[in-house]
């Protein structure tokens, strides 16, 4: 099913950005038959610069390694130990599960190293949502820092949507009504403490509280740092691989990185579909590129990462967890 919607909304994009790419050969006096999108967005995969498409898998195995060092934080306060490479590998297993059926990859990478490691299931569930929820939290960061480095090219980007008013005023009016958001769920907390939603909301506080029994929070929260500059590492290394978004710098990266996570949160495999449309959309309407370019900028960071990479990695760890924990699962006890 989430497979079928992502497919889906990916061939809409592909439908509309084709028609729009014959209308402008049209234009250009190029003939409809040396006018293909499918061709052009081949050709610019086939030409992109591969140094920095390494780049853009070398942060991403960085912030791999990186989630594992702090996924070994928040296991140790409860007795576990791993061994290091059950836990990246692992990982890796939990995003390859993802491309299938969205979010079902915390189960699995829970799962997984419970059996390996000999360890009760629901106690290693228990600090990949922790992790998670710190994850929410991170993403909400860089979507604050987006906002205050790259606000003119966000207000750039409201203005050319059909309003009524500018694209500053409706930046600060989701300013004051997130604040009365906050304001008001504070309220509601306070008041009705044994709602069942505002326990839920509790309890994943309490999550987040258990971050205080780690032994070097310094350490924790540099690791949750570097997990989200990596993973904008790797959009900003990304542009300078197509010669299209070569000449845009960190500021683009920074709100590319946060447009994409968006997409990618959208339930649909990898962000299929979602992620080329957000992505591709910002680069048309804020830097100018045309839509074609976008969506070949899209595709290359999509397949480069939420395609190759994963299922390269997912396969190997499909592969190496059995032979480095002696060709069995342990039972738990």
């Amino acid at each position: 099913m989430f497979f079928g919607l992502g497919s889906t909304i990916l061939y809409l994009i592909y439908r509309q950005q084709s028609n729009a790419f014959e209308a402008q050969c049209v234009l250009d006096g190029i003939p409809l038959e040396e006018c293909s999108l499918l061709d052009k967005l081949i050709q610019d995969f086939t030409s992109a610069n591969f140094f920095w498409l390494f780049m853009v898998l070398l942060a991403y195995t960085i912030s791999n390694v990186s989630r594992t060092i702090r996924w070994q934080m928040l296991l140790k306060p409860l007795g576990i130990s791993i061994k290091p490479m059950n836990g990246f590998l692992t990982i890796m297993l939990g995003y390859f599960a993802n491309l299938g059926f969205p979010r079902i990859g915390e189960f699995v990478r829970a799962g997984t190293l419970a059996r390996y490691e000999k360890q009760e299931f629901e106690r290693v569930m228990g600090t990949v949502v922790v992790d998670r929820v710190v994850d929410v939290f991170s993403l909400l960061l860089a979507i604050l820092l987006t906002f205050v480095f790259c606000f003119e090219d966000i207000s750039t980007f409201l203005d050319s949507m059909p309003m009524s008013f500018s694209g500053t005023n409706l930046l600060v009016l989701l300013g004051i009504l997130g604040l009365l958001g906050v304001l008001a769920l504070y309220y509601v907390v306070k008041k009705y403490p044994d709602n069942i939603i505002v326990k839920k909301i509790l309890g994943f506080l309490e999550g987040v509280k258990a971050i205080k029994d780690i032994d070097q929070p310094f350490w924790f929260v540099f690791h949750s740092l570097l997990i989200w500059f990596m993973y904008f590492t790797m959009i900003w290394v990304g542009l300078y691989a197509f010669g299209a978004t070569a000449h845009l710098g960190a500021s683009a990266g920074l709100l590319l990185f946060v447009v994409g996570s968006l997409g990618i949160v959208i339930p649909t495999p990898g962000g299929m579909g979602t992620y080329h449309a957000l992505v591709g959309a910002a680069l048309t309407f804020v830097y100018g590129l045309s839509s074609a370019d976008g969506f070949s900028f899209a595709n290359i960071i999509f397949f480069t990462i939420q395609i190759g990479a994963n299922v390269l990695f997912g396969v190997l760890a499909l592969i190496l967890l059995p032979i480095l924990n002696g060709g069995t699962k342990k039972e738990v006890q």
